[in-house]
């Protein structure tokens, strides 16, 4: 291979299932490339990711041929170990707790306790047995209520907790806030309000913050420091590169984007689209531009068992007149590569099932309430109707056969989701590089986005009208 060792990063993606690095060539110009890419079974669950980078490191040598990887600068992504682990506290559910849980998703964390109002004794017991690595300190809107923040900021202190505390609430409490977590030698980051009036929401600059701590404090999965040393530039989580980079397909394309990423242990959904005219005079609460749900109960693999449930009795039935084996013994065996026909029929049912449901918990809807002056109707959650773009990402839409089609039928709205999107372009992420390009881009847009375009194909994305 004769190219610009300069030129080229090698991406690491350290899943909770598959490690996959990355080399992509022409990153500083308009010509960029993946130039090769390998997969290994990480190795998280042996006590060390090391194991499974090194063993996918040594795929990627083989391919590229004889130049030195280690010339090569590199950057990574993890979601290995359960990702990155937060609690949320906020005043009000509906206003700075809910806008603040929606800062942490976008940043790529995972949400493990969301708390609204003074915290419990209960409460703190539960933020002790999960030894968060970040906590999320807000509350009130810029100059009104804060003696609840304040003393849960006091709570926290008493904790003794080694993980560092975001505050994005009442900027009139920031100092007391700041001040009684520093006298209990906590590290603390002040950011601006996520929820500063009524009807704002604010949640980039904790988003920011996160990541910022997130890589710092990248040690969360056993051997992560490690493999610190070895990178030139950011660790991501990697659901917030994949946020990231739909972030910039949005920017590219002009259109409300939606993915859906299928994983071995999760299935996130990740939107970046403007409510229509109509549904934003009726939204209850503001939503963000880009949103990020992630259901932990949906993985292909670690919650195989729980997502085959979810297949519908037909489905269920069809699914096992296809199958030269029993049902339960395959779900019980089931690994992150399928080893054979049966194995791949059975991980496209469940990449189905589980993208479906993931896509219906994350679109929002009407509801109806009915009073003295007769029957209102209220917007609540996300609106889909104006995504122009649809991509399915992660490994099982990129690499199991049928999975356009499997995304294609997903777009057709079912019955009573008024806010699932109207018309959309299917595409999917064929070279497993959204995750790439999220860490791409900041630095490299112009290389992100190729990366991603050629990715999609742009020629056989494909629009489906949903015909309502």
């Amino acid at each position: 291979m004769k190219t610009d060792l300069a030129d080229v990063v090698i991406t690491a993606e350290i899943g909770s299932t598959t490690t996959v690095v990355t080399a992509i060539g022409g990153v500083s110009g308009p010509g960029a490339r993946v130039l090769a890419q390998a997969t290994h079974r990480t190795t998280v669950a042996d006590g060390d990711v090391n194991p499974g980078l090194e063993g996918a490191m040594a795929e990627l040598q083989r391919a590229l041929g004889p130049v030195d990887l280690s010339r090569m600068r590199m950057m990574a992504s993890s979601s290995a170990a359960g990702g990155l682990k937060m609690t949320v506290h906020g005043l009000v559910y509906d206003m700075t707790a809910r806008a603040a849980r929606e800062a942490a998703l976008g940043a790529g964390a995972i949400v493990r306790h969301l708390t609204a109002g003074e915290l419990s004794s209960g409460d703190l017991e539960i933020v002790r047995a999960i030894e968060p690595n970040i906590v999320m300190l807000a509350g009130g809107v810029d100059y009104g209520e804060k003696a609840t923040v304040v003393a849960n900021a006091r709570a926290i202190a008493r904790l003794g907790l080694d993980a560092p505390v975001i505050f994005a609430g009442n900027r009139a409490a920031a100092r007391e806030v700041e001040d009684c977590l520093r006298e209990a030698s906590i590290e603390v980051h002040v950011v601006d309000n996520v929820y500063p009036r009524i009807d704002q929401l604010q949640v980039e600059p904790a988003r920011r913050a996160i990541q910022a701590v997130f890589e710092r404090h990248i040690v969360h999965a056993p051997g992560l420091g490690r493999v610190r040393g070895m990178i030139r530039g950011r660790i991501l989580p990697t659901p917030g590169a994949v946020m990231r980079a739909a972030e910039l397909l949005y920017r590219i394309t002009g259109g409300g984007v939606m993915a859906i990423d299928v994983g071995g242990a999760t299935t996130d959904v990740h939107s970046v689209v403007e409510p229509s005219p109509e549904v934003a005079r009726l939204l209850v609460n503001p939503e963000p531009l880009a949103k990020r749900t992630v259901e932990g109960d949906l993985g292909i693999v670690a919650n195989a068992s729980h997502v085959a449930v979810l297949l519908d009795e037909a489905a269920r039935r069809g699914l096992q007149e296809s199958l030269d084996r029993d049902l339960g013994e395959l779900l019980a065996a089931v690994g992150p590569y399928p080893r054979g026909q049966a194995d791949t029929v059975l991980a496209v049912a469940l990449t189905e099932a589980a993208a479906r449901v993931a896509l219906e918990r994350h679109v929002g809807r009407y509801v109806h309430y009915y009073g003295p002056t007769g029957r209102l109707t209220v917007a609540e959650g996300k609106d889909l109707t104006s995504v122009a773009l649809a991509v399915g990402t992660g490994g099982a839409f990129a690499r199991l056969p049928g999975g356009k089609a499997v995304l294609e039928k997903l777009l057709r709205r079912p019955p009573g989701h008024e806010l699932w999107p109207r018309v959309a372009r299917a595409a999917i992420d064929r070279h497993y590089v959204m995750a790439t390009a999220g860490m791409l881009a900041d630095e490299y847009p112009e290389a992100a986005g190729r990366l991603m375009l050629d990715s999609l194909g742009e020629g056989e994305a494909t629009s489906v009208s949903t015909g309502h």
